[in-house]
């Protein structure tokens, strides 16, 4: 039974998702403030941190900096913000999802259920090269030009998707389907804040945009497994 803790301030919400997650078979607690998230984390050593931006004690992205510099944990984000810096932000410092306010309590449990599934189906010990750039599935670890970068999780799974078929151009909702494991036509600014966040990390050129379709691998040249 997989551990879900919610760290949300508003009783009414809280309530909800924890009453949600406890009826689809997850072991669900919650906690309305910042600190108490964190050393909550750090005695349950949850499978999945459900993590509202706005908390008292500490804001969601300093919980989330916390957390993740003890132990990898996946972050489902939750923000009424409508502010693409801040989604951006979370993304950066380890968050692999995001939901914004007011969702359905049902698309936030697809949403934990695939985080979960990719983490589950992570590590399949192929090195795989294109150009310069080099993915690790074992370790997770991601190097451009012979120089390690940091990718998140779900920026790792965008980049290993795309790097499988070179030549193949993706929607936005083809991605969701495929890397995030969902598509219900709420999504389209999640894939394009993890394009981003990827460009800014390894180069523009690594991802393309082919307008009015969507995104495919830019990188000129084949593809190899080792």
């Amino acid at each position: 039974m997989p551990t879900v803790l919610v760290a949300e301030d508003e009783p009414a919400i809280a309530e909800a998702v924890v009453q949600r997650l406890r009826s689809e078979g997850f072991d669900a607690r919650s906690v309305g403030d910042g600190l108490q998230a964190v050393e909550l984390c750090r005695q349950l050593r949850p499978d999945l941190v459900v993590l509202d931006l706005m908390l008292p004690g500490l804001d969601g992205l300093e919980v989330c900096r916390r957390i993740q510099a003890e132990r990898r944990v996946p972050v489902v984000m939750l923000t009424a913000r409508d502010d693409e810096t801040d989604l951006v932000v979370g993304l950066s410092v380890g968050a692999d999802d995001y939901v914004t306010k007011p969702f359905s309590p049902r698309e936030l449990v697809a949403r934990i259920r695939a985080v979960l599934r990719r983490v589950a189906d992570a590590a399949s010990g192929t090195v795989v090269r294109h150009n310069g750039l080099e993915l690790d599935h074992a370790t997770r670890r991601v190097r451009r030009a012979g120089a390690e970068v940091h990718l998140t999780p779900i920026e790792f799974d965008l980049v290993a998707h795309l790097m499988a078929r070179p030549g193949t151009v993706f929607s936005r909702d083809r991605l969701l389907a495929d890397v995030w494991g969902y598509a219900d036509g709420t999504g389209p600014r999640t894939v394009d804040s993890h394009i981003r966040a990827v460009r800014r990390k390894l180069g523009n050129d690594v991802v393309r945009t082919v307008h009015g379709i969507g995104y495919a691998l830019g990188l000129d040249g084949g593809s190899q497994d080792a």
